[in-house]
């Protein structure tokens, strides 16, 4: 039980860095949360800084949850593993560094599910792709990865109830993260109506 607990809480912290924000520091460029979505994720940081910037957002995001996967795995039974998910998504979105101002969650959702289920995890992140080449929202497409990523998350702890719910939680916290998104499409499709 203390394994759970101080992972729960490294998780929340280590989930709490936020990449984009620390670059643009580095670089001396405004906040990331101040412009577009005001979300400092990749797809709101290509439109700031580009691809190659985006692409280490991702891929810093992506790593720090496949290192706590690989933790909560070898320190705990799989069941358990979703609840470290959660705080790690929890520390993204709440951080305790950035005036609980983060991100949504998506990359390190995929992150996390990555190590635990790969196969799910990839076909998840062609979908994404396949989704917003067709559409062209990022949102939309990140809603339909994160369907997959859930169900691989839920497979891979062996479907058991108490992993399985806070799977669901984790992608209903990540759905409603995007609830400005979703706004800001119907009106946008009322608009064009």
């Amino acid at each position: 039980m203390l394994t759970i607990i101080i992972l729960f809480i490294a998780a929340y912290i280590t989930g709490s860095i936020n990449f984009s924000v620390l670059l643009f520091r580095i670089r001396k460029k405004e906040d990331p949360r101040s412009k577009f979505s005001g979300n400092p994720g990749t797809v709101n940081i290509y439109r700031q800084a580009g691809f190659f910037w985006a692409a280490v957002v991702f891929l810093l995001d992506f790593s720090r949850a496949v290192a706590l996967s690989a933790l909560s795995l070898y320190l705990l039974k799989p069941e358990y593993a979703p609840l470290i998910c959660l705080s790690l998504i929890l520390g993204n979105r709440y951080p305790c560094f950035h005036n609980f101002r983060g991100g949504k969650g998506v990359a390190n959702y995929l992150g996390f599910t990555a190590l635990i289920n790969p196969l799910l995890s990839a076909c998840a992140a062609v979908v994404w792709v396949v989704v917003y080449k067709i559409i062209r929202v990022s949102f939309i497409a990140s809603i339909c990865m994160l369907l997959i990523l859930v169900f691989a998350a839920i497979k891979a702890a062996n479907y058991n109830i108490c992993a399985s719910f806070i799977s669901l939680l984790t992608a209903i916290f990540i759905i409603y993260n995007h609830r400005t998104n979703m706004k800001e499409f119907k009106d946008k499709l009322k608009t064009n109506t």
